[in-house]
Order: C-alpha cells, then structure tokens, then sequence
C-alpha cells in the first residue's frame, strides 16, 4: 500500500513540474515526432510514416542532418536518400538478384517491383509507411521515441525476404546525444542473418566539405571491384589514409567499406568529422561490424554534396553473398526466437 502512495505522489508530482521547467520533451504533432533537450539546445525530428526517418537534429539552430527539403509533405511527395535512412532487410549492394542464407539461395521476384536493379541495394524499406509509433515519451533523464515495424505481416516483403521478423528502434536523446538503438527479433523456424545498416547523412554548417578532416576508427579497408562489391581482399586502411586519425576529405572521393574497427573498453568503435571548429562522432555499438564511408567528391554540375555519410552496418556489403563463399566470416544471425540488439550514437561537440 505504501509504495502504491509513493508512486501516485511521483507522478503526481511530474504532472504538476511547468513544462518549460523540464530538460526534456517529447511530442508527436502529425506526422512528426520530436525530442527535445532544452539544456543541449537540441531538437531531433522523426517521420515514423515515412521509413521513420530521422530528418532534423539541430544543435543551437545547425541542423547536423542533411536534408534538402523544404517541408515533410515535399519529401513524401519525392523521397530520397537523405536524413537517417534505415536500410533493410540488407543494407548496401548484393552482387546479384538474390541473396544466400542458411546454405540456400533465395532468387528475388523482380516483377514485384520493391526490389530493383541488377545490383540490387538498401533493401526495400527506407520509405515504408507501415512503422507504428509504440511509446512517445520524455522524464528527467532523456526523451525517446519507439517505433515497430511488423515486417511478417507483408507478403509483398516475405516473397523477397523469406523470415518472419519485427523491428523495433527507439530514438533517444540524452545530455545532447542522440541513440538510435535497434532490436529485430526472429519469428521464424529458421536463423535469420542480419544484413541491415542505416545511411546517416552529416553536415557541418560552419565549413564546406573540402575543409572537413575525418577520423576512422578502423584497421581495415575492403577493397572494391568496379560495381563497388567487395572483393573478399582487404587491406591495411593505412594504404587508403596514411593518416586515418586526420585524412583530409578534399583528397577523396569516398564510397568504401571498412572492418576490423578500432573499439573501446565498451566494444564501441568511433568515426568523426571536423570542421572550423564544430565536430560529430559517431559511435558504433560491438555488432556493428562494419563501417562504409559514402563522402563523393564535389563535381561540376553535380547536386550538393556538401555532406559525409558514416553508415553503421551489421555486416560489410555483399555479407550474405560473401559469407556464402567463404569470403566473409562476421555475418551474424538470429535463432528463431531470438533478438539482436545494438545501437549507434550521433554525438555534436563544439557548437
């Protein structure tokens, strides 16, 4: 009975906090879910709707996302790859149409439409409509958002990508870093591998691109062929960075897949970019295995590119196909009834 009192009285008492007394809020206006951390001055954005993209993360009034559109609406009309994208149920390119798992080919139907290409890339679900908000929500430690995407309920999807799974991630924003953690859990009778990824776009709004140095934390460059599939050849990343502590972005034009990450005690791994003065890390949690640097070099006539992608992956590109020859030994895999978790950090400095 007590601690019924005790409870009734917390939440009493919250109810009765002035919200302009609170570090942190959350709200969901439409389409838009946003977080807020009134001490960082940061504000993170989300479509749950579409892709449940993250589109705004502004720092001070710096959006550190890129994001090319002039209203949410603009963006439905015309999607394209920018904010942070979620990429699955693969991330990146295969090398042919069809993928490996469990010792078994799977072809994909093409006249369905939802996958495209001879080299088919990011999957099929960075605009899906059918996420479900589960939890907005804001106490004195952080404010988060949950979202559920209940992939098993899709035929269109399972022809393609034959496991049953749900995906939940939850955006949270605490002490002006944000974690985007992701859970996918296996319904199937059978081990589903992970391949899926996300496709950050960061900006610096206090320089251009060709004055940004970069950081990478780690030891190994895969080497490429020419439609951008890993070989299954890797590389010492110092024969691509001499310097990978601080490489000058304007000597490359950036679309590469990196492994064997430098961690920390925690297993977390840790890419930058600096500019002027404004910096971001972003940090890896241990089953993100790999890391691909998109960063294309400015061109004439070209749109934009005043921006860097640090893609956290599950696994390298092709991983499926390459782990089937032999040529990648990381792909990971969940029993039926399990759940693989992990997250990534997007962390501002110095603005």
């Amino acid at each position: 009975m007590h601690s019924r009192i005790a409870v009734l009285a917390i939440v009493l008492s919250l109810a009765a906090w002035p919200a302009a007394a609170r570090q942190y809020l959350a709200r969901q206006d439409g389409d838009v879910v946003r977080l807020q951390d009134t001490a960082a001055q940061t504000v993170v954005s989300i479509i749950p709707s579409a892709g449940n993209i993250t589109f705004e993360m502004t720092v001070k009034g710096h959006n550190v996302l890129r994001w090319p559109y002039g209203s949410v609406a603009e963006f439905k009309a015309s999607p394209g790859m920018s904010g942070i994208p979620f990429l699955g149920p693969w991330a990146n390119r295969l090398d042919e149409q069809a993928f490996y798992a469990n010792g078994k080919r799977y072809a994909f139907d093409m006249d369905l439409g939802n996958v495209r290409g001879a080299i088919p890339i990011h999957g099929f679900l960075t605009t899906a409509t059918q996420w479900q908000v589960v939890q907005v929500q804001a106490d004195t430690r952080s404010a988060w958002v949950t979202s559920r995407l209940e992939f098993f309920r899709q035929p269109a999807w399972l022809k393609q990508w034959p496991f049953a799974h749900t995906i939940e991630i939850t955006h949270r924003l605490r002490d002006g870093v944000l974690e985007v953690a992701t859970a996918i859990t296996n319904m199937s009778a059978e081990s589903m591998p992970v391949a899926i990824g996300f496709h950050p776009y960061f900006q610096l709004t206090d320089s251009k691109r060709d004055e940004w140095t970069i950081s990478v934390g780690a030891r190994t460059h895969w080497r490429l062929a020419p439609n951008k599939v890993p070989t299954g050849e890797t590389e010492p990343i110092e024969r691509l960075f001499p310097k990978p502590a601080a490489a000058a972005l304007s000597e490359y034009n950036l679309d590469d897949v990196f492994g064997d990450l430098v961690r920390d005690a925690q297993g977390r791994a840790t890419m930058t970019v600096t500019g002027a003065s404004q910096r971001l890390d972003v940090v890896v949690g241990p089953n993100y295995r790999a890391v691909v640097i998109y960063a294309p070099a400015p061109a004439a006539g070209a749109p934009d590119r005043n921006f860097i992608c640090f893609e956290p992956m599950a696994g390298i590109t092709d991983a499926l196909n390459l782990a089937q020859k032999g040529l990648y030994k990381e792909l990971q895999t969940i029993p039926p009834g399990g759940t693989w978790r992990e997250s990534f950090w997007i962390r501002p400095r110095e603005f």
